[in-house]
């Protein structure tokens, strides 16, 4: 017999769930995010290489290839609140999901750099971006999760 806890959805560790989301998560922004530079890249004449995803140097605003990638980026924030909502939809792990991925591409920067990321910009854009995912996937899930529960299947009945 399973004692009630008082929780809402019944919830188990599956680490299996959770790797898979983190992969599907880590695959689609990337993704979308080479369609954002791809698409914003053409739009200003600038070439489009890995450079623009995981150079620290490339987040200027001095240039409109600079604000491109800037553009770009926070493009994509928009676009992983409504992955969040769509793979993970639970509120309380959005800022979860949100961090892991920002930490990995902090991972894969550093390694694709050799250096660790010491550039305001970079630091800065990738703070918002977190900020902008974790929000907006937070409403996005809180609204579905809110929603009215219908507690009757059969047609209604006037007593």
């Amino acid at each position: 017999m399973k004692k009630l806890t008082g929780s809402f959805r019944f919830t188990q560790w599956d680490p299996w769930l959770i790797i898979s989301q983190i992969i599907t998560i880590q695959c689609v922004l990337y993704f979308t995010l080479g369609l954002w530079l791809a698409v914003l890249g053409s739009m200003v004449g600038d070439t489009r290489t890995l450079d623009h995803i995981f150079q620290y140097h490339e987040l200027q605003v001095r240039d409109a290839g600079g604000r491109m990638v800037i553009f770009s980026f926070i493009l994509n924030a928009l676009v992983g609140a409504g992955l969040l909502w769509y793979v993970v939809e639970r509120t309380k792990l959005c800022m979860d999901f949100s961090s892991t991925w920002h930490f990995i591409h902090l991972v894969i920067c550093w390694f694709y750099n050799g250096t660790f990321p010491t550039s305001i910009s970079w630091w800065l854009l990738n703070i918002v971006c977190a900020t902008i995912m974790c929000v907006c996937g937070e409403f996005l899930c809180l609204r579905s999760e809110l929603k009215a529960i219908p507690l009757s299947l059969g047609p209604k009945t006037d007593l």
